[in-house]
């Protein structure tokens, strides 16, 4: 059985560089990470050498002071790569994150940076603002579909025919590959089990009228192999005879 894995597309550099916000950490009370890409879109502007020298002589040590709270372990890896320590990423999704910084963040304490791209949902933000901590946005990423997306599916599909699973990274993923995945699939799209990343892509495949047959239990290799596997393996009892 094959599965087909809908990472998401490459994103374009955009909007301001958030040095200019990081080199003022006595303005923010810490730092929020949900996107692998907001690190490396801070990664990318420390790379020149004058600012890639304040950041290692005194920016990073006072940004250490405060806390730098990620939604999982892979955003969580990229935060320790730029020199900070990070926090919370066992919470697995913007939700639990959510209640995991209100739980030690007081109301109406110094704004929280929250570097991230231009397709975020509200979801952190709300349950902060519902909960009076506050948080400053700053979009340092836009997501775009890959000029390629469409060859290279109808190129999977010609080569591989129709997959047993189809797994979505993102609701961005959602958005731009499942128009080309319903008509390359016909009839037989009803054969796919689709799977989740987390609840957040769930959600947004749910809006779009997929059936989500699994969502892995955190954002990991493992556990989304156990979903897909069990999936499957649900799918292949209930066959008949």
């Amino acid at each position: 059985m094959k599965v087909l894995l809908l990472k998401d597309p490459k994103d374009k550099d955009s909007g301001p560089d958030p040095y200019i916000k990081l080199s003022h950490p006595e303005c923010y009370g810490g730092l929020v990470f949900t996107s692998p890409r907001a690190l490396e879109a801070i990664k990318i502007c420390l790379k020149e050498n004058s600012k890639n020298e304040a950041w290692s002589k005194s920016l990073k040590q006072r940004w250490n002071t405060k806390p730098a709270y990620v939604v999982g372990k892979a955003t969580a890896s990229l935060v320790e790569e730029i020199g900070l320590i990070p926090q919370g990423e066992k919470s697995g999704n913007a939700e639990k994150l959510a209640e995991y910084i209100c739980s030690r963040e007081k109301p109406d304490s110094s704004a929280l940076l929250f570097p991230c791209g231009a397709l975020k949902r509200e979801v952190l933000p709300t349950a902060l603002r519902e909960k009076g901590v506050p948080l400053e946005s700053l979009t340092v990423y836009q997501t775009t579909q890959h000029t390629g997306l469409q060859e290279s599916l109808s190129c999977y599909f010609s080569q591989q025919g129709i997959p047993a699973s189809v797994v979505f990274f993102s609701p961005s993923g959602v958005k731009f590959c499942l128009q080309h995945i319903q008509k390359l699939s016909g009839d037989f799209i009803n054969h796919i089990k689709f799977a989740a990343i987390g609840p957040t892509t769930a959600e947004a495949m749910e809006a779009a009228g997929i059936p989500v047959s699994c969502t892995a239990e955190s954002p990991t290799p493992q556990a989304l192999a156990t979903g897909i596997q069990e999936a499957l393996h649900l799918q292949n009892c209930c066959l008949p005879e």
